[in-house]
């Protein structure tokens, strides 16, 4: 089983963004929508811009999360980049596409603006270093290629880095297994199969509903329920899509003035405003309407007050117990007490998964009372020493969220430190899109920003805009490059610390508090203020270089 970048990477030509001692003015890693969307940006403003990309083609986490059921949750058109020439021509099938038809928009992006003609596939950045005499990065490949650029932006996303446990024997099983994100693009048989889903994050949601109804047997080995609420998916037509093209630009400018950078918002009364009536009433409406809108369409005091949260969880626990008919499996997937509060964890959204669970073939396995002891070479192994023996084994464990793609990608400081060691104790950022000892060093949707807490494309342009604004002002102003202050980064991370504090996510370990990945450190990764005023605290700090020191 793969588990690392670097395993997949290749070295497809020698001319190009394939080059060896490329020289250019912005490398970007990564061709997600970030990575396309800088690229974009850039161009148009006159800068040679090249992308290097892990994987083999366009389109970031949708080229490698091809898994079983792979969807997308968030909404369209939210769900796409504001450039009128990409949108113009371009139609859904659905409301929430399938990775297929996201790849598919990919190819469409790269049909109207070229480019792939500036992108380097299967190049995977291993190390990366700033030289202050020469005002430039030297970033180095795994298969030995060194590019410079006076601007590197990370844009890999919260997604890149895989996180696999170190299961005892994993190596030893003799049937198929993958983690979700490293997928093979070939369709893995279920028929007749023993299946098993280790983890119930956003990926083993998806994969049980596509394998409920297909597989031989499906076993679902779960530590936390994941409290998925309806996705809300249907059929869109081209009709009504291009009917409503004409209101795209106020719906774009209009994501971005929405808390989590939808097209809805947090609700502007509290939970206990409402009557136990009216909160029912309210409860349903947003059931109904699908998506997200649960949770950060919801009462604005929900993700803040226990007790609010309790009344959100309540009306959750009703709904899904009503859909799961063996009182065991119901107590498991939906207890009455809530495990962790509503909305400290990403819900994932879901069509159908509570009713796999009535299928005769489809199992889910509590690890609190027996956990895995080890993967054998027909099976499981749990620690209670019962086995069960499995052809398919999906290891749907998720990610070193957030941080672990800058922090595995070698990146060294001016002071000759790596981020990797910098940020074992905690990490630091400067307005989340830059990094103190890293100059001329920009991410987005990353460690700081809204990220998790928002839809991606509009987090993306929010951030993107600011770094390419921020490249074009330093070119204005004749430096060499800028570096925010230790002290700014410290203020930063004080102000991540204090707006997470007002919530209830420093209760539960979760994506939002560092993720899972054991030895991890505990603490708030995301600005939880919201993307309208998460804009309009980096944009006051460009104004006057707040915060950074500027060398000519």
């Amino acid at each position: 089983m793969k588990a690392e970048l670097k395993e997949f990477a290749t070295r497809r030509g020698t001319t190009g963004p394939y080059a060896d001692n490329l020289d250019v003015d912005v490398l970007i890693v990564g061709s997600g929508f970030g990575g396309v969307f800088c690229l974009h940006e850039l161009r148009k403003r006159g800068f040679k811009a090249v992308i290097y990309e892990a994987g083999n083609d366009l389109g970031g986490t949708w080229r490698w999360n091809c898994y079983p059921g792979a969807n997308v949750d968030s909404e369209v058109p939210a769900y796409e980049l504001s450039i009128p020439e990409v949108w113009k021509d371009w139609t859904w099938s659905t409301n929430y596409p399938n990775y297929e038809e996201l790849r598919s928009y990919f190819d469409h992006l790269d049909k109207v603006l070229d480019i792939k003609k500036d992108c380097a596939f299967d190049s995977v950045v291993v190390g990366a270093q700033f030289s202050e005499p020469e005002g430039k990065w030297y970033v180095t490949t795994e298969d030995g290629r060194v590019a410079k650029s006076k601007y590197l932006i990370v844009a890999a996303g919260f997604a890149a880095k895989r996180y696999i446990p170190d299961f005892k024997g994993i190596d030893s099983f003799k049937g198929v297994i993958h983690h979700s994100s490293f997928w093979p693009d070939e369709t893995v048989d279920v028929k007749g199969k023993r299946c098993a889903v280790i983890g119930t994050g956003a990926s083993g949601v998806q994969i049980a509903q596509a394998w409920g109804p297909v597989a031989g047997s499906v076993s679902v080995l779960q530590r936390t329920p994941n409290l998925a609420i309806p996705m809300g998916k249907r059929s869109l037509t081209a009709k009504e899509q291009n009917d409503s093209k004409a209101f795209y630009p106020e719906l774009f400018a209009y994501r971005e003035k929405c808390f989590g950078g939808f097209l809805y918002s947090l609700d502007e009364k509290n939970t206990f405003d409402d009557s136990p009536e009216e909160r029912e009433s309210h409860f349903e409406k947003l059931w109904h309407q699908g998506g997200f809108a649960y949770w950060v369409g919801n009462y604005k005091d929900m993700l803040l007050d226990a007790e609010a949260n309790r009344e959100a969880y309540n009306f959750w626990a009703k709904k899904v117990r009503a859909r799961i008919q063996d009182p065991v499996k119901r107590d498991l997937l939906a207890p009455l007490e809530p495990p962790h509060p509503f909305g400290v964890k990403r819900p994932c959204l879901e069509n159908n998964y509570y009713e796999q669970f009535n299928r005769p073939n489809v199992d889910v396995i509590d690890l609190n009372t027996a956990g895995i002891a080890e993967i054998t070479p027909t099976g499981i192994l749990f620690t209670d020493g019962s086995h069960r023996e499995f052809d398919i084994i999906a290891v749907a464990t998720g990610f070193d969220i957030t941080t672990g793609g800058m922090t595995s990608m070698g990146l060294r400081s001016i002071h000759g430190t790596t981020i990797q060691d910098e940020w074992k104790a905690a990490a630091n950022t400067y307005l989340g899109t830059t990094v103190s000892g890293y100059p001329n060093m920009f991410h987005l949707y990353g460690p700081h920003g809204p990220t998790l807490l928002s839809n991606g494309p509009t987090s993306i342009e929010v951030q993107g805009r600011w770094i390419v604004d921020c490249i074009r002002k330093i070119e204005k102003e004749g430096l060499k490059y800028i570096n925010p202050t230790l002290e700014a980064s410290k203020a930063w991370k004080r102000r991540i610390n204090e707006l997470s504090d007002k919530t209830l996510f420093p209760t539960t370990r979760s994506t939002y508090m560092g993720g899972n990945v054991p030895g991890k450190a505990f603490e708030p990764v995301n600005y939880s203020g919201g993307i309208p005023d998460y804009a309009r605290e980096i944009r006051d700090a460009l104004d006057d270089w707040t915060g950074f020191t500027k060398v000519k």
